[in-house]
């Protein structure tokens, strides 16, 4: 599975000049937790993030007093108005062919919850932390579904039998050939959802 089998698309972006009220409207109208920068060209320059947006965002309640009796904190500088101001920059953007594996691996070694995917510089989808839950979740008939039609287009319908069981799926060929064995292989472990794949031959009776 790719990337761009799980990519979320067209991406909801926002450009340095916008301001943090905007892009804190647009993420929590859409339930994200980050938002693509793009520059007047329409490429990736930075990402921001909830984290960013919150950061020093709020004042001291004036009615807090610490416990050993000291004054409040001096206020801090006023934090930066527009997106651009507050940015995670340089970003991280990874093809729409990268390995499902290796963007997950991205994404937990580097504790980050989204990865812009782009072509060259311009963003041509986001893939979240929750598209990939999403794509574990997906429902075993809809799955075994997809793996079908999949085959049939290669194989012809009728050849292939699938069986899903917790997203692991199970095709049998009712023709033994090696390399068809392959491309079913392929083919059913670039559907969202899979997990595994074990493809079997069985050579019709007669």
């Amino acid at each position: 599975m790719q990337a761009r089998d799980i990519m979320s698309s067209p991406v909801v972006t926002v450009t340095p000049g916008m301001t943090v009220k905007y892009a804190a409207n647009l993420l929590s109208a859409h339930g994200f937790t980050a938002l693509p920068v793009l520059d007047d060209d329409g490429r990736l320059v930075g990402v921001v993030t909830e984290a960013d947006l919150v950061r020093d965002r709020f004042p001291r309640d004036a009615r807090y007093h610490p416990a050993d009796g000291t004054g409040p904190d001096e206020p801090p500088e006023p934090p930066a108005g527009t997106v651009g101001g507050v940015m995670t920059t340089p970003a991280v953007g990874m093809g729409a062919g990268t390995d499902v594996v290796d963007l997950v691996r991205v994404l937990l070694e580097d504790r980050i919850r989204s990865m812009p995917i782009v072509d060259g510089a311009h963003v041509v989808g986001i893939v979240t932390r929750r598209d990939l839950v999403r794509a574990l979740a997906r429902d075993d008939e809809v799955i075994s579904a997809d793996v079908r039609h999949q085959l049939s287009i290669y194989g012809g319908p009728g050849r292939w039998t699938v069986a899903v069981h917790g997203g692991e799926v199970e095709v049998v060929d009712a023709f033994d050939d090696e390399t068809d064995r392959h491309v079913a292989t392929v083919l059913a472990q670039a559907v969202p959802g899979v997990t595994a794949v074990r493809v079997s031959g069985t050579s019709p009776a007669g």
